[in-house]
């Protein structure tokens, strides 16, 4: 933080201009950040205020991924399951731009282990107890029920499971115990803190929407809160007819200082190393590695931006003391890896960042912190005659259905109906984003005087979306309520040591040629009709020429799953940049 200035912030004068709202948001994490923008959707006089940069509490530690949970199956949690994997998949379709697919694999090497400890853990000691280890058999039920909540109209592939001879062939670098892997589908998120802050921009576009960062709620008078200005430090009052708190695992301390104690919150500390390991990456073969630890802890290997993140603990923790990522979780964390790939070597010099965050996760007493649920709740309160709301849990990947949640509750509360859904609703630069090769080089084309470069413009696409980047001046003057003076930006949305390298290689099977996925859909009948009748249709056309097309229909049908794979891949299909390097990272 700053030294105390005497120059007001313009995001700062908006609210004391108006000290009053019908909704104020106190929390610019993810969740707070969505709800701000559903609420201004439907015209709603909304504020939001955020004690330090946005999005960076819990909502800046995530593990960079979007997914439906397959784990969260056996703690009986099928609701959130469900409605995490339709989220994911809506991500996809509307942030484009910064939500990509990721192929994500098991390594197992029991059969049974954990078939009748996991139904007992599920309905007789709820989740209590130690963890048991997960085998083939569990596994492969647990994916079969996945495969059931995240099939999308037969747009994501389903599963597949490979024996100890193909997993190594794929995968040659693990260790010789592991008998089977199980790979399936969920998605990534490179640039959590980019999304968040289009997220922000489209809900500050709405005349009706306040925002001020480095502005927390330093307590209360009757039905009013005060907020401090972190950069002068004055102070005001501001009112509201309806009081949000989305402050995630700092909940209770929020609520102590709006005079109302709560116990709601009981987070643990995930942690988390980046590694620039070459042969790390290489053995992942741009696949997350998700894996079961011997103390019955999920851990993931995951290529990010050329480099490899290894995560994440479960450890409970005090959200009033900050958190780091200490000497023994990087030990855990290399105990880790050379459980997997016991040839490679991990040294301490290669780790390039570690960061640490706090979970918003419910009060779980003695409950096991992997066992702890993800979904979350809404509790209510007052503060005078206002109404406040307090959310309790929530993830990255529900972040909009959650948002829609509050929302509702909140119209109800006003007695208004809404008017905008958010459901299929593009964020930010995923609004009309080229999906296509012929549209992103339609796109890169049209754009080439932006960066002056071909590359300079699709690295511009890949990182904020379609729409062209202003001039800072210009920008400021377009969106004064934004970003004041004095404002900040998250850190790695600024760049500098806590923004990762290049983007991770695409993996393979999205770079097949619109002709290949004919053929991966023929391959049933020994591969593509031309790989039959010969290159010009007629028979006899020499053995190479056919066996090739066949070879590859095959590699994709055990891989990702004949037809879903076929139009997966026509969706999502990413091309390599060959032009990306490290000076490319920074902003």
């Amino acid at each position: 933080m700053t030294e105390p200035t005497t120059t007001p912030r313009s995001s700062i004068q908006a609210l004391r201009a108006r000290p009053h709202a019908e909704v104020l948001i106190i929390g610019g994490g993810i969740n707070g950040i969505a709800t701000f923008r559903d609420l201004a959707l439907q015209g709603v006089d909304v504020a939001l205020v955020e004690r330090g940069d946005y999005v960076s509490g819990a909502s800046s530690a995530s593990s960079h991924m979007i997914h439906g949970g397959v784990r969260y199956l056996e703690n009986g949690e099928f609701r959130l399951v469900r409605e995490s994997v339709t989220e994911r998949n809506r991500l996809v379709r509307n942030a484009p731009h910064f939500v990509k697919p990721l192929p994500t694999t098991i390594p197992i090497h029991r059969t049974l282990s954990g078939i009748l400890a996991a139904p007992f853990r599920l309905l007789v000691t709820h989740g209590r107890g130690k963890p048991r280890e997960r085998g083939a058999l569990l596994i492969k039920l647990g994916l079969t029920m996945y495969d059931t909540f995240s099939r999308d109209g037969g747009a994501v592939p389903r599963h597949t499971f490979h024996g100890r001879r193909a997993s190594r062939r794929t995968f040659p670098e693990l260790d010789d115990r592991f008998r089977f892997t199980a790979t399936y589908y969920d998605a990534s998120m490179h640039d959590p803190e980019r999304l968040a802050l289009d997220v922000l921009r489209d809900g500050i576009r709405e005349k009706s929407a306040r925002a001020a960062n480095y502005a927390p709620v330093v307590g209360s008078d009757g039905s009013s809160v005060t907020i401090r200005d972190d950069v002068t430090g004055e102070q005001f009052a501001f009112t509201a007819d309806v009081i949000v708190n989305t402050s995630g695992p700092w909940t209770d301390i929020t609520n102590a200082a709006l005079g109302s104690p709560s116990r709601y919150m009981g987070g643990t500390k995930g942690s988390h190393i980046v590694l620039d390991n070459p042969a790390l990456l290489a053995a992942t073969r741009g696949n997350e590695i998700f894996f079961e630890a011997a103390d019955g802890r999920i851990v993931l290997i995951y290529p990010l931006k050329g480099r490899v993140m290894v995560g994440t603990t479960d450890i409970d923790a005090d959200p009033a003391e900050k958190t780091v990522c200490t000497d023994d979780e990087i030990d855990y964390f290399f105990g880790l890896i050379a459980q997997v790939f016991p040839d490679l070597t991990v040294e301490r010099s290669q780790i390039v960042y570690t960061f640490s965050g706090i979970r918003p996760l419910p009060r779980h007493d003695d409950l096991a912190p992997g066992f702890v649920s993800r979904d979350y709740r809404i509790e209510r309160d007052r503060l005078g005659d206002v109404p406040v709301l307090s959310l309790v849990g929530g993830k990255w990947t529900t972040f909009r259905a959650l948002a829609e949640h509050l929302t509702t509750d909140v119209m109800r509360i006003l007695g208004r109906p809404r008017r905008v859904g958010t459901t299929d609703l593009a964020i930010g630069g995923g609004a009309g984003y080229p999906r296509t090769d012929a549209q992103r080089v339609k796109w890169l084309e049209a754009h080439r005087g932006v960066r002056r470069s071909h590359a300079g413009a699709l690295r511009h696409l890949r990182r904020r979306g379609p729409r062209r980047p202003p001039r800072r001046a210009a920008a400021a003057r377009a969106r004064p309520g934004l970003l004041g003076r004095g404002d900040r930006l998250p850190r790695r949305a600024r760049g500098g040591r806590d923004a990762p390298g290049p983007p991770p290689p695409t993996h393979p099977h999205r770079l097949r040629g619109r002709g290949e996925h004919r053929g991966a859909r023929r391959g049933r009948r020994g591969g593509s009709t031309r790989a039959r009748m010969g290159p010009r249709g007629g028979a006899g056309s020499g053995r190479r020429d056919r066996r090739r097309p066949a070879r590859t229909a095959s590699h994709r049908r055990a891989h990702l799953g004949s037809r879903a794979a076929a139009r997966l891949t026509r969706t999502w299909r990413q091309p390599l940049d060959p032009t990306f390097t490290d000076k490319d990272v920074a902003p």
